[in-house]
């Protein structure tokens, strides 16, 4: 497996293209985040992923987590890098000030978030889950709560964990079976949980599950759902540690990829319940809940595009290296490598312009959540919030799809050899492939997407995008066609609403729509900038002109055929007038 090295260049550039990240800085609260800072913060965290992190990924995936006496063992390596994390103080730098974080822009973190997740996606899981617990507690916790987890959350020095899926349960939320019974100002927790991610582990003295189980007088379905914090070890007054809670790891699950990152199942309650307090109010577990989950759905896009760009600098490493055949192109006798190959080219390329539309769709989606929530405007804000909202499944779901698809042809480009373990291209796949599923699969992503998202308000915070995104474009005429099409399938998903089935139907092609013509949009002011410094001979000219060249690719290769999938979109009649027995 090659060394990762952290791509700051192109990190850089989106963020100053597509983020502004110097106008992001302007914000109330991010007045700190200078050129200086922000380029210090990424060379660190780059440093911490190719000297820390990076060696661990090929043993974690051999060694894997392992349960022994109830006590999960991390792969040889995993605890150091974890304290050192902690001790750096990267688990602290998107948390606002006010809780003890470097209140650091989001879009900033998710940059570094990508280097760690290139770097192991399976220890990188584990901070991700904390990141979801401490902005549930913050904006639903009581202020006890607050005070007694959220320090050590947002330090690192407790993790935390999202309980929903149950064994009979899966996406079925309203199905769980986990209850609730109040004792006195706190509840007993009674059930067992599945895949649940970081759930048990040797990484820290304390873990912080945050539970979705049924109130005690709660309806039925989600609506009678509440969130509840129960610790690993109950929590003195004073902070420091008490008790053990009564719930445990049943057993590890044996998984396709990511087998560094322990996936328990969770017994809640063998004896007299686990402890644990209500998180907001009851019945209202599904709202707290999703604060957890639009995070970890934006981190889950996230990971699609870190794990592609290790499969890419896996594949171009090995395609600049392997000798194999003379390429057309040759114009004497010697020895080539097979990057020489215009297939091999074409197919590098295919996977640095999908990895370039990925960054710049997951850079700007969480710039929105910063400007959704520093804004002074109010106005400014409530835009930011809706658009943002319409674009994380879209960043949850196309973004994992490419990762895999990336992955997917850096075996390719390996060739015999990638189908081998040993070269570390099929681990990247294996690790790509989860990422699809959880956090809600795509197929339940796009169904957020047409019907909460677009039909529920009319298809107004969609065509409000494509408006700004038709006022404000640059791009040629494949990106022009690429807006049509995407106008003409929301318009025409808004029209036939109420046909619920037959709308659904098509709402994976029109989410891969989506994805397709906002990252060409975006990418569309990266080549305009890119083409400004070239003609005015600033920074590194080879740089500017593969910039030029990888969204020129993306254009012609990608965005170009982005209308062809309207009749996809608009094709459920064919899906649902098929005959499920002959299936």
């Amino acid at each position: 497996m090659t060394d990762y090295v952290a791509p700051l260049a192109e990190m850089r550039f989106t963020l100053e293209t597509v983020v502004y990240l110097p106008q992001l800085a302007t914000l109330p609260g991010f007045a700190h985040a200078e050129a200086d800072l922000v380029d210090a913060v990424m060379e660190g965290a780059a440093k911490f992923a190719s000297e820390m992190i990076a060696p661990l990924n090929i043993v974690g995936d051999k060694q894997g987590s392992h349960l022994e006496n109830g006590v999960v063992r991390t792969p040889d390596g995993f605890k150091e890098a974890y304290k050192a994390y902690v001790d750096g103080g990267w688990n602290a730098l998107a948390f606002d000030q006010a809780i003890g974080g470097e209140g650091l822009p989001k879009a900033l973190n998710i940059c570094c978030t990508e280097m760690w997740t290139s770097a192991s996606m399976a220890w990188a899981l584990n901070p991700l889950l904390t990141v979801g617990a401490v902005e549930a507690l913050e904006r639903h916790g009581s202020d006890e709560l607050k005070r007694l987890y959220l320090p050590k959350l947002v330090s690192g020095e407790w993790t935390g964990s999202m309980n929903l899926t149950e064994p009979q349960a899966g996406s079925d939320v309203g199905a769980m079976r986990t209850r609730a019974t109040r004792d006195g100002d706190r509840y007993r927790i009674k059930g067992q949980k599945i895949f649940i991610t970081y759930g048990e582990h040797d990484l820290t003295p304390n873990i912080v599950h945050m539970v979705l189980a049924r109130s005690p007088d709660g309806p039925p379905g989600t609506a009678g759902l509440s969130l509840f914090l129960v610790p690993k070890y109950l929590v003195n007054a004073d902070g420091s540690l008490g008790a053990r809670n009564d719930l445990r790891a049943v057993s590890l699950e044996h998984k396709l990829g990511i087998h560094a990152s322990p996936t328990c199942v969770m017994a809640y309650g063998d004896n007299d319940g686990a402890i644990g307090w209500l998180v907001g109010e009851e019945n209202r577990g599904m709202e707290c809940m999703f604060t957890m989950m639009n995070n970890a759905r934006l981190q889950v896009g996230l990971q699609g595009l870190a794990v592609a760009e290790r499969a890419y600098q896996q594949a171009r490493g090995y395609a600049k290296t392997r000798v194999q055949g003379k390429p057309v192109t040759a114009r004497a006798s010697g020895i080539y490598p097979i990057v020489h190959h215009p297939d091999v080219r074409r197919m590098l390329l295919s996977m640095r312009a999908r990895i370039a539309a990925m960054r710049a769709l997951v850079y700007y989606a969480g710039s929105l959540l910063d400007v959704a929530h520093h804004a002074p405007d109010a106005d400014r804000r409530e835009q930011a919030q809706a658009r943002a909202d319409l674009l994380i499944p879209v960043v949850k779901a196309w973004c994992t799809d490419q990762g895999v698809l990336v992955a997917s042809t850096g075996v390719q480009v390996h060739g015999g050899m990638g189908f081998i373990e040993e070269t570390g291209a099929a681990q990247h796949y294996r690790d790509a492939r989860i990422a699809p599923i959880y956090e809600g699969t795509n197929g339940i992503q796009a169904n957020d997407l047409v019907g909460r998202k677009v039909q529920r308000d009319g298809g107004a915070t969609a065509v409000a995008l494509i408006a700004y995104m038709r006022g404000s474009a640059v791009g040629g005429a494949a990106l022009a066609a690429g807006i049509d099409a995407l106008d003409d399938a929301t318009k025409w998903l808004v029209a036939h609403a109420k046909e619920r089935a037959l709308t659904l139907s098509g709402a994976v092609p029109y989410l891969e729509l989506t994805g397709i013509v906002v990252a060409g949009w975006l990418l569309a002011f990266e080549a305009a900038e890119a083409k400004r410094r070239l003609d005015a001979k600033e920074g590194d000219a080879a740089f500017n002109n593969s910039i030029i060249g990888t969204v020129q690719f993306f254009n012609e290769q990608i965005l170009a055929a982005a209308p062809s999938l309207l009749p996809a979109i608009e094709g459920g009649a064919t899906v649902m007038g098929f005959d499920i027995e002959a299936l």
